[in-house]
């Protein structure tokens, strides 16, 4: 009886999509190398707040379908004692409009909630919360388990060995893949010493959001088109934290641990596709600020793209 061969796949990148992509790749029986510039604590998932929530990603009707999926994964994951990974109790305050998030119907349950003062509604739902340092690790070594690799590679271009080549590259697909819908926008946070905070907390005007791990709450945020810096700015900071006291006025006491920069990945629209120039690259970037809300849900339609070893 013969044998199916596996296909040899090249991941390119190694933040928390590409690290997804290769698990559900090595899961399905193909051989993966992962190469990146960034090793996994390195990248722009590392800085992430990561609380499931899809934001600044489109379009609306495949962020929900990728969102759903990776939400069941997330809480199963959860369930099973993942390191990094909890559902929390998340509040996510309004000011201008009671409609109901567009999102909802992706979740098990969103449920209006009285308001603060100041705020026109609030809704509450259970969200996965992933301390990404914690989780990447175990990204990684899933992948390794596996029978993967992780190594660190810069390039110049997208890799011309491999069957099949996903590009996970994020930001770098300016460069790699010569996209330049793909922009940066700039998101600042401030890690804070964790002081009892059990549930999250959501502000989509600032952006502003309280997110409880379990040693520092991370607070954030900015959203700035086309910054480039990755330099904490103090008054940004001191901004950010008065914003959040609104929230949970046990911010104004917190003891900072530090503050962090990341660059979200923008493009007008998620891009999973195959290459229609070369069919041996599938590319998955364009995430924003949702990388982690998407990441299993874009793993598995990467894996289906892909196909079966053979």
């Amino acid at each position: 009886m013969s044998q199916t061969a596996p296909v040899r796949v090249v991941v390119v990148g190694a933040g928390v999509v590409g690290l997804s992509c290769a698990v559900r790749l090595l899961e399905a029986g193909h051989r993966v190398d992962v190469l990146a510039r960034d090793l996994p604590r390195e990248t722009t998932s590392a800085v992430a707040a990561a609380i499931w929530y899809p934001y600044r990603a489109e379009p609306r009707d495949r962020v929900g379908a990728w969102g759903s999926r990776t939400y069941a994964v997330l809480a199963g994951l959860a369930a099973d004692g993942v390191p990094g990974v909890v559902v929390r109790s998340t509040t996510e305050v309004v000011a201008d409009t009671d409609a109901e998030p567009w999102w909802a119907a992706t979740v098990p349950s969103v449920r209006r909630v009285a308001s603060p003062p100041g705020y026109a509604a609030a809704w509450r739902f259970d969200a996965p919360v992933v301390e990404m340092p914690v989780y990447l690790d175990w990204l990684a070594d899933r992948v390794e388990e596996l029978g993967g690799t992780v190594t660190r590679q810069v390039l110049s271009a997208l890799p011309s060995g491999g069957d099949v080549v996903v590009d996970a590259s994020g930001l770098g697909a300016r460069l790699l893949g010569g996209d330049r819908s793909v922009l940066p926008v700039r998101g600042q946070v401030v890690r804070l010493a964790q002081w009892g905070l059990e549930e999250a907390w959501l502000d989509g005007s600032g952006p502003t959001y309280l997110v409880p791990r379990a040693h520092d709450v991370v607070v954030g945020g900015t959203a700035d088109e086309g910054d480039w810096s990755r330099t904490p700015t103090p008054e940004v900071a001191t901004a950010i934290l008065a914003r959040a006291a609104r929230l949970v006025p046990e911010v104004a006491s917190a003891r900072v641990l530090s503050h962090k920069v990341g660059l979200r990945p923008v493009r007008p629209s998620v891009r999973l596709e195959r290459d229609a120039v070369d069919p041996r690259v599938v590319h998955c970037y364009g995430h924003g600020g949702s990388g982690v809300t998407l990441s299993w849900g874009c793993a598995e339609e990467v894996a289906a793209l892909v196909g079966p070893p053979g």
